[in-house]
């Protein structure tokens, strides 16, 4: 296999993963304005609903794939039997999802919406970004995608002008996640070749993708029925869409933190398969390091920033979603943590029952506190219980490979940041008791924070920080002697 460059895949799978945030990002201020909280929350809880039926309509498929494909990089004819095998399954699965699911939008008020939401299921069914994935070929899904998002965000500022258009915006959303997926077939034959029939046995490695979807609907718990719980606890839509802008912003902040998952898991995958564990073992120490360089201060820069974004981002009526983002922005470092040893270690190195147990322990700890705090902090309560949960997965999956790599070591290389991104909170305190809440004062407010996080690990001498400040500044070097 000829290496693929892990920081050129991260910048891509970095851009990929926010170009699929890249929607809600622009169009968040004008949805937030067109809607008010009541419709985000409305679309939320229906978005909720089918993610359900999406969870089991992929079941481990994605996961599955992009592990076994990344064993077989060099062997055109096995990952050629696996593509096929493991597609057939993800197209079955689709199929019969889909079906259940248009009879169950019959039987809904809102009957129009949730029959537009099958899009999102009939995504699934062209789904190969985990063949890709698997190659370490990001550069192609991010080319792929991107104009699919520019489509789908103009698309909203001019179908979507009021509150009575959540059916057209949901509608768009849907569709172009579909034309998206469904445009990577064009480089299919590329990759694998044409399948034998005979040989294909869709239900092959049926056990192990059911294995690898366990963990994916405990991972549900806490990511998509927080917001139904909030929906039928409170039976209030604005606590659903205030929690649905807090959430949305932590898992953009969050992306640039995991998109290096996506891109190692493969990577690691095949030194495993190679038995090369000393490799491995220094991937995931840089794994951690890279967690706590950029989680803590994209976490601190939140909590010092979003008394002064909010306002003007989300408009009048969001002004609960600061103290939401207060809670929700650790999510940052605690799943960016166990994105690390629990997707970019214990899966690729086919331990998933491990990360399985740890994911349900998780689930487990987040239903009940739900059913507790929902009751009488709503929207905050389901905040705590998801921080609470995420955290004890990261603690438990630490303790779990204790024998394997240093948990001194991973928790010894954040004291720099710590102390770079306290720093950098103090300072972004003071500025936001003295700058009112505008674009202009925001976007002081992040350029003098990095400053100040930057400077700070510059003094502390940090090698991390140092070596790849060094390590870009020469390639921009090299470029401009060669331009």
């Amino acid at each position: 296999m000829a290496k693929k460059s892990i920081k050129w895949n991260y910048i891509y799978n970095l851009t990929y993963q926010i170009l699929l945030l890249l929607t809600p990002l622009i169009t968040t201020p004008y949805l937030s304005r067109v809607f008010g909280a009541g419709g985000v929350g409305t679309v939320s809880f229906a978005e909720s609903i089918v993610s359900y039926f999406t969870l089991f309509a992929t079941l481990g498929i994605t996961t599955f794939g992009q592990r076994e494909i990344s064993y077989v990089q060099d062997d055109r004819v096995k990952r050629t039997q696996i593509f096929w095998e493991t597609k057939l399954l993800q197209v079955l699965t689709s199929i019969s999802v889909l079906a259940v699911y248009i009879i169950f939008s019959l039987f809904q008020d809102k009957r129009t919406l949730y029959l537009v939401l099958s899009f999102n299921i009939i995504a699934v069914l062209v789904d190969v970004v985990w063949l890709f994935q698997g190659m370490e070929e990001f550069g192609k899904i991010v080319s792929r995608n991107f104009i699919f998002k520019v489509i789908s965000i103009i698309y909203i500022f001019l179908a979507v002008k009021t509150k009575d258009d959540i059916v057209k915006y949901a509608f768009g959303i849907g569709l172009f996640t579909f034309l998206s997926n469904l445009s990577l077939w064009i480089y299919i034959f590329r990759i694998i070749g044409k399948p034998q029939w005979k040989k294909i046995k869709p239900m092959r490695n049926f056990k192990i993708v059911l294995s690898l979807f366990i963990p994916t609907v405990a991972i549900s718990i806490y990511t998509v029925l927080d917001k139904t719980m909030i929906g039928v606890i409170t039976n209030n839509p604005f606590e659903n869409g205030y929690y649905e802008q807090a959430i949305k912003l932590s898992k953009m902040l969050l992306t640039v933190v995991t998109a290096l998952g996506t891109v190692m898991i493969p990577r690691i995958g095949y030194h495993f398969g190679r038995g090369e564990n000393r490799q491995v073992r220094s991937y995931m120490y840089r794994g951690y390091r890279f967690v706590w360089f950029l989680g803590i201060p994209l976490y601190f820069g939140l909590l010092g920033t979003a008394t002064n974004f909010v306002p003007w981002f989300f408009g009048g009526g969001f002004e609960k979603v600061v103290s939401l983002l207060g809670i929700l922005g650790f999510l940052i470092i605690a799943i960016g943590i166990n994105n690390v040893t629990g997707m970019q270690y214990l899966i690729p190195t086919k331990r998933q029952n491990l990360f399985t147990m740890t994911v349900l322990i998780g689930a487990g700890v987040n239903f009940a506190l739900n059913l507790i705090l929902i009751y009488t902090f709503q929207s905050i309560g389901a905040a705590i219980a998801s921080v609470v949960a995420e955290t004890t997965i990261a603690l438990v999956q630490l303790y779990l490979v204790r024998k394997e790599l240093s948990i001194k070591e991973v928790f010894f290389s954040s004291w720099h940041y710590l102390l770079a991104g306290s720093t950098m909170l103090a300072v972004l305190i003071i500025l936001a008791k003295r700058l009112s809440p505008s674009i202009v004062h925001t976007i002081l407010m992040v350029g003098c924070g990095a400053i100040v996080y930057f400077i700070v690990l510059l003094l502390l001498r940090d090698s991390f920080f140092i070596d790849n400040a060094r390590n870009m500044l020469g390639k921009i070097k090299t470029q401009k002697v060669f331009s």
